[in-house]
C-alpha cells in the first residue's frame, strides 16, 4: 500500500472497520509494553522508548488532522518503499488530531502504519493525547468522529483514552538525541524519572512538562501562558540533556516554518503540517542517520530537514 492508497483507504473507512482498527492498535501497544519492545529494533520501559544509535530515523512533528501533509511526508521520505529493505524507523512526536478537518483520517493512517510495521513505527504522545486532568482546547476529536460516523462516533471515541495512555511519551537515541512532544522536566534526577512519568502523574509534573512545556529565553523555569507546562530556559536544557547524556532535544508542539533552532543549538522544534489555522508557509520532517556523529539543532535544520 502506497501513500495514495493509504489516503483513499482512510477516507473510505467505515465505523465497524474503524472500531476493529482501534481494538487491534490497543492490543498491539499493550503487547509492545508488556514485551518491552522488539529485540534489535527498540525497547520500551514504561513511557520511554530506547532506540539504538544505528540506522535511519524519519521524525515527524505535529500533524493536527492534516492528511495531505502526512501523505506528503510518506511520499517524500519513501518510508513505505524503504522499510522492508533498510534499517529505518518512523517516529511521530504526537498531536495527530484536532484543528484539522481530517483528524479521523490521520488517526486511521497512523494506526494502520503502526499495525503494518509495529517494530518500525513509534507513536509518541502529545498534549492533544491528554492524560486525565490535563485537558486540551480545542479538543475536536469527538466532534470529528460524530460528524463522520454520527452516533457510532461516540462509541469509537470511547477507545481513545485507553489508546492515549498506552502511547509512550519520550524516545532516547542513546548518547545522541532526546525526542518528545513538549519540553524537559526541570527537576528530574535520572532517566527513570522520565520512564515513570506517566505512573507518577499527577503527583509529579514530569508528564505535564514533557507534553506541554516550551523552551524560552533566559534561564530558569516560569509559568506557561498555555496554562499547563512551563517555559524552560537555556540552563535547564543544558542541565537535563547533559544529565541524560544526549546532545540535542528534538521536539514539536509550537508552530513554525518547519523548524526552529533554540538554546544555542541544543533544542530543535519541528512542525510537520502547514496551512490553516497556522498559516505557516513551510512544514518539515527530519531524516537522521543515527549511526553518524551527533548533530546539533542548527545542523539538523539545515542538513537533515526536508521542507515542503
Amino acid at each position: 500500500m502506497d501513500a495514495r492508497q493509504l489516503k483513499n483507504w482512510a477516507r473510505a473507512l467505515q465505523a465497524e472497520e474503524a472500531e476493529s482498527l482501534l481494538q487491534k492498535a490497543i492490543e498491539k501497544l499493550q503487547e509492545e509494553k508488556e514485551k518491552g519492545g522488539y529485540p534489535g529494533e527498540f525497547t520500551v520501559k514504561g513511557g520511554l522508548v530506547e532506540l539504538l544509535p544505528e540506522g535511519k530515523v524519519v521524525v515527524v512533528g505535529d500533524i493536527h488532522g492534516d492528511l495531505e501533509s502526512l501523505c506528503t511526508i510518506l511520499e517524500k521520505s519513501s518510508f513505505l518503499k524503504r522499510v522492508e529493505k533498510e534499517k529505518i524507523h518512523l517516529v511521530f512526536l504526537g498531536d495527530y488530531g484536532d484543528r484539522g478537518e481530517e483528524t479521523c483520517e490521520v488517526w486511521w493512517t497512523v494506526l494502520k502504519l503502526k499495525l503494518i510495521f509495529p517494530e518500525k513505527v513509534i507513536t509518541l504522545r502529545g498534549n492533544h493525547e491528554p492524560p486525565q486532568g490535563l485537558g486540551v482546547y480545542p479538543f475536536d476529536l469527538p466532534y470529528f468522529l460524530m460528524a463522520r460516523y454520527a452516533d457510532k462516533g461516540k462509541k469509537l471515541y470511547d477507545f481513545f483514552p485507553t489508546l492515549f495512555n498506552l502511547l509512550p511519551h519520550t524516545l532516547i537515541a542513546k548518547g545522541k538525541y532526546l525526542m518528545l512532544h513538549g519540553g524537559l522536566p526541570e527537576k528530574i534526577t535520572s532517566i527513570e524519572d522520565i520512564e515513570k512519568a506517566c505512573d507518577t502523574h499527577p503527583a509529579t509534573s514530569y508528564l505535564e512538562e514533557i507534553l506541554w512545556s516550551d523552551p524560552g529565553e533566559g534561564e530558569g523555569c516560569f509559568s506557561s501562558p498555555r496554562g499547563a507546562g512551563k517555559i524552560f530556559g537555556e540552563d535547564v536544557s543544558e542541565k537535563i540533556l547533559n544529565l541524560l547524556g544526549v546532545r540535542t532535544l528534538i521536539r514539536s508542539h509550537e508552530p513554525c516554518e518547519g523548524t526552529m533552532v533554540l538554546h544555542k543549538g541544543r533544542v530543535l522544534t519541528l512542525f510537520s503540517r502547514k496551512g490553516e489555522p497556522y498559516y505557516n508557509k513551510k512544514a518539515a520532517f527530519l531524516e537522521i542517520d543515527l549511526s553518524a556523529s551527533v548533530r546539533d539543532a542548527k545542523d539538523l535544520s539545515e542538513e537533515m530537514a526536508h521542507y515542503f
